[in-house]
């Protein structure tokens, strides 16, 4: 029994005595240069990135044809969904896109919810700006 209370002394002292010593840490501050221009770069970017003008970009077509079937279709499909649309004018047609999607991942998903109603979907290959 003896021993066991020495013990615990001995373990006791050690913690108190690790808890009491002083720590120190090592000090550094560190110093960041760059041109003004990069801060310029970054305002475009965030910019083009807002109006989703950089990169490739997926959409979905739903419509190739005549202006007054393009606003049909339009018309029924923002009745249905909530992605962006638009119809787009390719001389003599005019085309209904939906979407703005990052990947073709998301253009897939998309697609796969509107073909329900649109059978004739589908993803054309994104244009570059």
């Amino acid at each position: 029994m003896r021993n066991l209370k020495f013990s615990h002394l001995i373990i006791l002292t050690a913690i108190a005595f690790f808890f009491t010593t002083e720590s120190e840490a090592q000090q550094a501050s560190v110093n960041i240069q760059q041109s003004e221009k990069i801060d310029k770069l970054m305002e475009v970017k965030k910019e083009l990135n807002k109006n989703n003008r950089i990169g490739d970009r997926y959409v979905i077509q739903l419509f190739y044809g005549d202006n007054g079937e393009a606003n049909e279709v339009i018309q029924k499909y923002r009745s249905l969904y909530s992605y962006p649309s638009q119809i787009t004018y390719e001389a003599p047609n005019y085309k209904v896109w939906v979407g703005n999607f990052r990947n073709r991942l998301e253009a897939d998903r998309a697609l796969l919810k509107i073909k329900d109603n649109f059978p004739a979907a589908f993803i054309p290959k994104p244009q570059r700006k």
